[in-house]
């Protein structure tokens, strides 16, 4: 009985050590860019970040600070504060809008200025049609200039493609 007891043991700490070396040796591939599958290969959205609603921008900035984010655009007074810890984007607004929000802002770098080359709005929305996407609130593609679109995801989160260039 032991015998059979130790075997087992053996066999699943064989089986566990196998399969933290699979993880382990996936690592690498999992850090290479992936590519897209689908209509929308390629496509550029611009710098990412989450705009949060907040009911109080003041305890909302001294909370993001404490996660080491800091203020470089907006005025809190005014109800919108955007915050950068690293490459990682948060606009915090105060009475704009009642949910959070994936933001894409198309011909933004990350620090935001203006990229030499990105695909406009109004061709991404093109796009997103194109593949099937249903537009909830359209931009006009006769302009030209800053514009922006909102579609949802299947779980209903809504995403902004903004572009203020």
């Amino acid at each position: 009985m032991e015998n059979v007891r130790s075997r087992n043991l053996h066999t699943r700490r064989a089986t566990r050590r196998a399969m933290l070396t699979a993880a382990v040796a996936a690592l690498p591939a999992l850090a290479q860019p992936q590519q897209n599958s689908g209509t929308a290969k390629g496509m550029d959205l611009g710098v990412f970040s989450v705009s949060l609603a907040v009911k109080d921008i003041e305890a909302s900035r001294k909370f993001y600070e404490k996660l080491g984010f800091r203020g470089f655009a907006g005025n809190a007074s005014r109800g919108m504060l955007i915050m950068r810890n690293g490459d990682t984007i948060i606009g915090l607004f105060q009475g704009m809008f009642d949910q959070n929000i994936l933001t894409f802002n198309p011909g933004w770098d990350s620090n935001p200025q203006k990229k030499a080359s990105f695909t406009d709005v109004r061709e991404l929305q093109r796009q997103l049609k194109a593949a099937g996407v249903k537009i909830a609130k359209e931009t006009d593609e006769n302009t030209k200039g800053p514009a922006a679109f909102v579609v949802y995801d299947p779980d209903g989160n809504q995403i902004l493609i903004d572009q203020h260039v």
